[in-house]
């Protein structure tokens, strides 16, 4: 056969992690690299993280699965915690943050089905989004390299231009059911929300009796300093999907919600086999346990205002290179002159550095939330001593 075991998908590189340990990764040849890409921006508490182990072994042991039909006295637990720490009044959990984000969408359209305005269904999403690659959330995103092959895609869209206020309002109409949007899009490149965008969303949605729906499943869960990144701009959504570092590496999503924009999702309306199940909810309180710790959003913050500092203070250096710095927290951005996905895969494997390129020719530095200046220290000199051999090399 001439088609690979594991289906062809990935453009899968020579890295072949075997273990982890804190910010490290090592390779089966034991090629030691610095993460900072965490999996994507799963691995919020590094690798091999004691209490999130601990955790999951002792629930390994325990009990793993049991269908929804009974009671879930470990889902009811984790879930009350996230109520307590956020806008939301109820979470249906998930096993990724396609699944959450699907469950975002059902529920705001349900919201209008359930006051009698079936009518409500389209959504206004916005340019160069992400929101994962299921059926429902390739056809919330403009970008062709997601949707080409798949159509016909899943009718109740609209897209707007990002940061664009003016140009989404005018979308609104008696169809409209409300936005859906990244506070922070990661995929389109580190491209941060205004408050004047995503308070104007806000604002729009209280007049017109809409949905205000979140993507956090990169952004949130303490990326950016605050547990969610809609903190920063002093608003709160009607619902929200959340994944990524809730599990700290283990598949978790969820989809939060207050208790007005769920009024439609009652019995029948909505499942999942797995979603929820005892694992993966001793894997989320445990990582809860380490992130709402005293101090714990704050050291995000003073790293990656470090981080930015430090990266902001090497350009100069390379301006022939690198361009600016995107994002918030530990959720940046460094702007390239020159194609990211190159030089993402000249730091992989000539530095032993692991980062993530994005749109817009964005390298994305996602590290665990629990580094230190050390490995700061070390980050920003192996990004400077790559773009120095990386430069001589083009000139040659």
């Amino acid at each position: 056969m001439a088609i690979t075991a594991l289906m062809p998908v990935y453009p899968r590189c020579e890295v072949r992690p075997v273990r982890g340990e804190g910010v490290y990764l090592y390779g089966e040849d034991g090629t030691k690299y610095l993460d900072m890409a965490a999996g994507i921006a799963v691995n919020c508490l590094g690798h091999a993280h004691p209490v999130l182990t601990k955790a999951i072994a002792e629930q390994a042991a325990t009990l793993m699965h049991v269908s929804n039909v009974y009671g879930s006295p470990q889902g009811e637990h984790l879930a009350q915690r996230l109520v307590d720490h956020s806008f939301a009044d109820t979470v249906f959990f998930t096993n990724s943050g396609a699944e959450a984000v699907e469950c975002a969408i059902k529920t705001a359209r349900r919201y209008h089905f359930a006051n009698g305005h079936a009518e409500r269904h389209n959504l206004i999403t916005f340019s160069n989004a992400f929101h994962g690659r299921t059926m429902g959330a390739i056809s919330a995103t403009n970008q062709a390299k997601m949707r080409d092959g798949f159509e016909p895609l899943l009718p109740g869209f609209k897209y707007a231009e990002f940061n664009d206020l003016a140009g989404a309002l005018a979308l609104i109409d008696d169809n409209t059911a409300g936005f859906l949007v990244e506070p922070i899009q990661g995929e389109g490149g580190i491209r941060v929300a205004t408050p004047e965008f995503l308070q104007g969303l806000r604002k729009a949605c209280d007049e017109h009796g809409l949905m205000l729906v979140l993507d956090e499943v990169q952004a949130g869960y303490g990326r950016t300093g605050k547990f969610f990144a809609h903190e920063l701009y002093g608003i709160t959504p009607d619902i929200m999907a959340a994944a990524k570092g809730i599990g700290g590496g283990f598949p978790l999503g969820a989809c939060l919600a207050t208790e007005e924009a769920a009024k439609g999702m009652v019995f029948g309306t909505h499942g999942s086999t797995y979603g929820g199940n005892p694992l993966a909810m001793a894997a989320g309180e445990a990582v809860l346990d380490v992130i709402l710790d005293d101090g714990f959003f704050e050291h995000v913050t003073k790293m990656g205002e470090r981080l930015r500092g430090a990266l902001e203070q090497m350009i100069p250096n390379h301006d022939h290179l690198f361009e600016e710095v995107r994002g918030r927290g530990l959720m940046l951005g460094l702007k390239l002159k020159v194609d990211s996905r190159r030089f993402v895969a000249f730091l992989r494997d000539e530095h032993q550095l692991l980062t993530v390129a994005a749109g817009e020719n964005i390298v994305r530095l996602l590290p665990p939330l629990v580094i230190d200046e050390s490995h700061i220290a070390e980050c920003v000199e192996k990004l400077s001593a790559a773009a120095r051999v990386y430069v001589a090399a083009s000139d040659d």
